[in-house]
């Protein structure tokens, strides 16, 4: 989930990049994005139920991705607290993992 919330709205762009430098090093970039629970956006509602959960759920899609096709290894890029441990978690494979979150504030937008 790209455009949801403000810690994960920059990683598409980020993931492009990092895309580009693989197959610029002569190797096969392959994106593909997970779900992701903004406890910001649950937080006081029926949906903080899923948080928690978010990460193994992460987990599974990772490993199902890089399993189902044949990936030799992995650049990850989570950008929240769930999402970081939810592709760690997902381990099979030699990865690179680049933390996303912004340290800084993002403006607010109407995208």
């Amino acid at each position: 989930m790209f455009g949801g919330y403000r810690c994960n709205r920059h990683l598409l762009g980020l993931g492009q990049r990092v895309k580009k430098s693989i197959i610029d090093a002569g190797m096969i970039g392959y994106q593909f994005g997970t779900v992701g629970v903004s406890d910001g956006i649950s937080m006081g509602t029926s949906g903080m139920s899923y948080s928690l959960q978010s990460r193994d759920l992460i987990a599974d899609q990772v490993e199902t991705a890089a399993g189902g096709h044949w990936l030799d290894g992995l650049a990850v890029i989570p950008g929240c607290d769930k999402n970081m441990p939810g592709v760690l978690i997902a381990r099979k494979l030699p990865n690179l993992m680049l933390f996303g979150h912004r340290l800084i504030p993002l403006p607010q937008s109407a995208d």
